[in-house]
């Protein structure tokens, strides 16, 4: 079966994160194949009168919805629907009225399941989950952390790595490794950018010009704010929401990619900082384990230990000669996550080849 048209569900980059900007990097290399891509946004351009309405949540949510159904009519356009998938209420307001669209017009459906909170709605959701995920025709995810969690739940996922387009970013050796540090996730519990806050603050005793940059927004932004000043360490910045053009040179201002989540799948920002040249130091949950190697591609720490944090920091910046050794082989790592690398897996997923 040749398949040249697809039709691609998932949020637009007025919305930063992995989703949009994996949906974004995907419809550009699909273009650049020969496919004609349809984009669907799931958050539907308000209009201009109207944009206000963001900032008032269960009113937005009514106004995305009137704006966003009507516009499934688009998927017509595609030989295949591909849709982008989250959990919880984002995957049922958001993804599921993509795929029963798709079923009513008889498309093959591919759902790309991202979330790292998959155990949880898998186990919880019952058929709010469930009952949906068995219209689909083929279920993709990013990592085998990911195809494991379904696996465990009687699915069958593909795994296609992210995709990083690395020659949006310039690849510098630090052989003079700074105290600049860097997250690039967004302001939410499961992040834990306070854990990250309080390694900084411990690293600063040792190395007073340190300095730690943020970037992202989110809900847990204010409680960061007073937390950054009760610590009363000087250097930390909140820069707030970054788009994607500006994100190649906030990688290249720090000298080490810090990141502390508790909840996570294959974030993209690791894969970028692997292309910058920023070795990285984060917690193991979900794939990261498997992306930044402990001593290999990064260094690994434990959950909700900024004391380890540090300690790994420090250990980077007392021997640069092994923290180049670490972005060096990480470099290498990305170029798995590049299109030549996954160009022909999506070829198969859309034509119904099996792996």
């Amino acid at each position: 079966m040749t398949v040249r048209r697809i039709a691609i569900v998932a949020w637009s980059l007025e919305r930063p994160g992995g989703q949009s900007a994996q949906a974004h990097a995907l419809s550009i290399q699909l273009q650049k194949e020969g496919y004609a891509i349809s984009f669907i946004p799931m958050d539907a351009p308000f209009p201009p009168g109207l944009r206000w309405v963001r900032r008032c949540p269960y009113v937005r949510t009514l106004l995305n919805q009137s704006l966003y159904l009507p516009s499934l009519v688009r998927l017509r356009q595609g030989d295949v629907v591909h849709v982008f998938a989250a959990s919880y209420w984002s995957f049922l307001l958001s993804s599921v009225p993509a795929i029963v669209a798709a079923r009513g017009l008889g498309k093959r459906i591919v759902l790309h399941y991202h979330s790292g909170e998959a155990e949880d709605h898998l186990a919880n959701w019952g058929a709010r989950v469930h009952y949906w995920l068995r219209l689909v025709d083929e279920i993709v995810v990013p990592s085998v952390y990911l195809r494991d969690v379904f696996a465990r739940y009687g699915y069958r996922a593909r795994v296609i790595r992210n995709l990083v387009d690395t020659s949006h970013f310039r690849y510098r050796e630090r052989s003079r490794l700074r105290p600049r540090l860097l997250s690039v996730r967004n302001l939410e519990p499961f992040y834990r950018v306070d854990s990250t806050l309080e390694a900084f603050a411990l690293l600063r005793d040792r190395y007073p010009n340190a300095t730690f940059t943020i970037a992202g927004y989110g809900h847990g932004e204010g409680q960061l704010r007073r937390l950054a000043a009760s610590l009363g360490t000087e250097g930390i910045r909140f820069v707030g929401r970054v788009s994607p053009e500006d994100m190649p040179s906030l990688y290249g201002q720090a000298d080490i990619f810090v990141n502390s989540s508790v909840i996570d799948n294959q974030p993209v920002s690791i894969l970028e900082a692997f292309a910058s040249g920023l070795p990285v130091v984060s917690t193991g949950t979900g794939d990261i384990g498997n992306m930044a190697r402990d001593g290999e591609t990064g260094l690994i720490v434990p959950q909700g230990d900024p004391a380890a944090m540090a300690k790994a920091v420090a250990t980077l910046l007392d021997d640069p000669e092994r923290a180049l050794v670490i972005a060096r082989r990480a470099r290498r790592e990305v170029e798995k996550y590049t299109w030549p690398h996954v160009r022909d897996e999506w070829a198969m997923v859309y034509s119904g080849k099996a792996a």
